[in-house]
């Protein structure tokens, strides 16, 4: 079943006097890019969580951002950095006094500074809150790939129409190939006979010979085989368990490539007719595959 690489999910789970929200939000790429915010004092389990990650999705970018709520009394408290805080003021009082200003420098002032108060860091529990964290994650990665199936459901659908009118297109081809030896010959003849105005015999051995000729430069029949091969080979990938957006990359370059041949080969207004239609269609399915996983 192929998947979308775009999805929304999120979770929640408390365990004690600790509270666990995640939020995953995933964007088409064409790697994985595991983006994740996560409060200061548990990018200890940072590692963790990405391997987590990357065991649901192969390839997109997932953004995962993680609140998280603790209400054990050692998770409070703060610690001030007075070295700093001394040298912050004193900077403020040189600086006041350099402008010649009378005011007082607020505490305020000092205590916002970057660094001078900060939290006390506590030894947290983190297999507990790995233990938490991961129950969370998963609730919420479960949600996200059964969004991303669904969307991937309806885009296998898609396909799946879209490769039955290439395979009739292709049958259509042929079938109109078929006819280009007689084609050729019918076009020999009018033409010899325009040339010399009927005034020449036209020997039909040598009519045929030509129109053979002109035939066998213009046979298809690998190119049709190959396509055959490769809808085949589309359908099989779009029912497969395994992420499939590179390999159905590769093979709509390769329809291309065949289709391409063909028309450059038959030199038939048909047969160019109906390539053009199914190169739409291959254009159409190239922009949803760079959706797919």
């Amino acid at each position: 079943m192929i998947k979308s690489m775009t999805g929304f999910a999120r979770a929640e789970k408390t365990a004690g006097p600790m509270g666990c929200r995640v939020e995953i939000r995933s964007y088409n790429g064409k790697s994985l890019d595991v983006v994740l915010r996560i409060p200061q004092n548990y990018l200890a389990l940072e590692e963790k969580i990405k391997a987590l990650a990357s065991e649901h999705m192969t390839r997109g970018r997932l953004e995962i951002r993680f609140q998280v709520e603790d209400q054990a009394p050692e998770s409070f408290g703060f610690t001030v950095d007075f070295s700093m805080a001394r040298a912050f003021h004193q900077a403020l009082v040189e600086l006041r006094e350099d402008l010649n200003l009378k005011a007082d420098v607020p505490l305020n002032m000092i205590a916002s500074a970057e660094g001078v108060i900060r939290p006390r860091e506590s030894d947290r529990d983190m297999e507990s809150a790995w233990e938490l964290f991961r129950d969370c994650l998963e609730d919420a990665l479960n949600a996200h790939d059964e969004m991303r199936a669904r969307e991937g459901a309806f885009l296998a659908e898609d396909f799946r129409k879209r490769m039955d009118f290439i395979e009739s297109s292709t049958d259509a081809v042929e079938a109109a190939a078929a006819g280009l030896a007689a084609g050729y010959r019918h076009r020999l003849q009018e033409r010899i006979s325009a040339l010399t105005s009927g005034l020449v015999e036209i020997d039909p051995g040598r009519i045929a010979q030509e129109a053979a000729f002109l035939a066998d430069r213009s046979d298809i029949s690998e190119e049709i085989v190959r396509t055959r091969s490769h809808i085949e080979q589309f359908r099989r990938i779009v029912d497969a368990d395994e992420p499939s957006g590179r390999k159905l990359n590769f093979l709509l370059q390769e329809f291309n490539r065949e289709f391409n041949t063909m028309g450059a080969k038959a030199g038939s207004a048909p047969i160019s007719h109906i390539i053009v239609a199914v190169k739409t269609e291959l254009e159409k399915i190239r922009e949803q595959v760079q959706n797919i996983e």
